[in-house]
């Protein structure tokens, strides 16, 4: 028996889509990049039609120019592209997942700092215990103030 029968090509890689693939390929793309000169020629000839001056002097004209503004266009269209860049990131790495017990530790240690923190910080503004400091010290709501033994 051939034992090379049994060997597996490598699978080969996805093809990397170039960002052309996004910006012009589909039709809409297409439809949208071509829509974007009309637009601004239209505008540029307002000036001189008085109908279409009226039109491009409008609400609606001015949210139109937002959507055949170039970068516009860019953005969404190019959305798709930056996805897929991403994605590639993410399935390069050969790191190894968290495990739940390495997860339970460190949110331990988190708890515990978190703790720390509120005990100092209630120790700085409970006017009762004597690590707050001047809040402490000569306060007449405190036990230890001299008012509270001597009545004038």
């Amino acid at each position: 028996m051939n034992n090379a029968a049994h060997i597996q090509a490598p699978e080969p890689a996805s093809p990397r889509l170039k960002p052309s693939d996004w910006l012009w390929r589909p039709w809409y793309a297409k439809l949208w990049w071509s829509a974007i000169p009309v637009w601004w020629i239209g505008m540029a000839t307002s000036t001189r039609i008085a109908p279409l001056e009226a039109f491009y002097d409008s609400a609606a004209a001015g949210f139109l120019n937002l959507l055949f503004f170039p970068m516009t266009a860019l953005m969404v269209l190019g959305l798709g592209y930056v996805q897929q860049w991403v994605a590639g990131f993410s399935s390069t790495g050969e790191g190894t997942p968290v495990s739940d017990e390495a997860v339970a530790r460190t949110s331990k240690r988190m708890w515990e700092e978190h703790e720390r923190g509120m005990e100092d910080l209630r120790a700085g503004t409970d006017i009762f215990d004597p690590r707050s400091g001047g809040l402490y010290i000569g306060n007449p709501l405190s036990l230890q103030h001299p008012s509270r033994f001597f009545k004038h």
